[in-house]
Formats: structure tokens, C-alpha cells, sequence
């Protein structure tokens, strides 16, 4: 996705952004395997779930900016539903 945004100064923040928001669910999940305590866990993953909402927000921008359509970043965005879900999921028990 973020391959396909302009190279203009906006473009480069938004490709920026959703990068690091994106790649960071995967490196904290990561960490909060190998959590030390059950309170670190919960941070980690509570990171993982701001991250991943932030990285919708960024699918939301794109789609605003008509630099995709909603066609384009619907799967993406639904994958992020999907971990979001799973998270309030998992604050229920």
C-alpha cells in the first residue's frame, strides 16, 4: 500500500506513518510474547491494539485524499477490524 502513494511531501508523511503504525503491531505482539510480567503483557498488547487502530486511521486518510479507493484498502482495513475485534474479545474474559 504504501509503495502506491504520490511521492509528494504528504504522500512521504502518510507512507511514513502507516509504515511504522503498521510494522509496529507485529514487533510489540513480538514482545508481549516475551513478556516478563502479566502487566507488561497488557501494555505490549495494548500497543498493538492504539497501532492498529492508528494504521486504520492512515487507510482512512488515503481513501479521504482519493490517493485509493475504498475497493483498494477495504481488505487491509478489515484486517485491522479483525485484530481490534480480537482484542476487545480478549478483554472480555
Amino acid at each position: 500500500m504504501s509503495k502506491s502513494l504520490p511521492n509528494t511531501s504528504e504522500g512521504k508523511v502518510i507512507r511514513n506513518q502507516i509504515t511504522k503504525a503498521g510494522t509496529s503491531v507485529g514487533a510489540n505482539y513480538r514482545e508481549a510474547n516475551r513478556a516478563r510480567s502479566k502487566a507488561d503483557f497488557k501494555n505490549r498488547i495494548a500497543i498493538c491494539e492504539s497501532e492498529a487502530s492508528e494504521t486504520q486511521y492512515w487507510l482512512e486518510v488515503i481513501v479521504e485524499t482519493e490517493w485509493s479507493s475504498w475497493d483498494q484498502v477495504k481488505s487491509e482495513y478489515e484486517e485491522w477490524d479483525c485484530l481490534l475485534f480480537l482484542r476487545l474479545l480478549g478483554r472480555s474474559n
